[in-house]
């Protein structure tokens, strides 16, 4: 039975990681695989889900304003597919997550989606919030704070190392703009 995935973190847990390694295993099986990723996060190659240990693979990009459901189908329709997978998740738009869940109930395809849940300011993402909502299975993806605690929230750091408490809430960036950290370094670091 297809289901819809949610596999969240904080940055750097491996998510994309685990995305190109779930791909990998349906293919090695037969399986044709569907990979988005977003558009707007230019950090690597447009096109490509690249993984921080250096693995990657192309992958079709999306917009707020791209059709999820029609565009998996009209693929689906071309070729069958076996699995969809959705990198940097957290920027998909409400009415995207309601079409991946869709392209589960109705076209039976398992979607396995991959995001940041909160941001810099501990807010949810609005695809993050969406897929909390709506996923059929939840994944929590752990990584390390410098103290060795788990991880849950991410800072947004200047090119000294101080954490930033105002912006906008997407600005694309790695490890020179993005620490993760456990709830108290993270309360510690937005106090003010």
């Amino acid at each position: 039975m297809a289901k819809l995935y949610y596999y969240y973190s904080a940055m750097n847990a491996g998510k994309s990681t685990t995305l190109l390694q779930s791909a990998y295993n349906y293919e090695e099986r037969g399986m044709k695989t569907f990979l988005l990723t977003a558009a707007l996060d230019d950090r690597y190659q447009q096109g490509s889900i690249t993984s921080r240990i250096g693995i990657q693979a192309d992958a079709e990009l999306f917009t707020q304003a791209t059709d999820l459901l029609a565009l998996i189908k009209t693929h689906h329709n071309q070729e069958k597919i076996g699995c969809v997978l959705v990198d940097e998740s957290q920027f998909l738009t409400k009415e995207q997550v309601y079409q991946l869940s869709e392209v589960v109930d109705r076209l039976k395809i398992p979607v396995l989606a991959f995001g940041i849940r909160t941001d810099f300011k501990g807010e949810l993402f609005p695809g993050s919030e969406a897929l909390l909502a709506w996923s059929d299975k939840l994944i929590e993806l752990k990584t390390i704070c410098h103290c060795g605690s788990k991880a849950t929230m991410v800072i947004r750091v200047d090119g000294n190392g101080n954490a930033i408490r105002e912006g906008t809430q997407v600005e694309i960036g790695g490890n020179d703009r993005y620490i993760s950290v456990c709830r108290k370094h993270f309360k510690a670091a937005i106090k003010d």
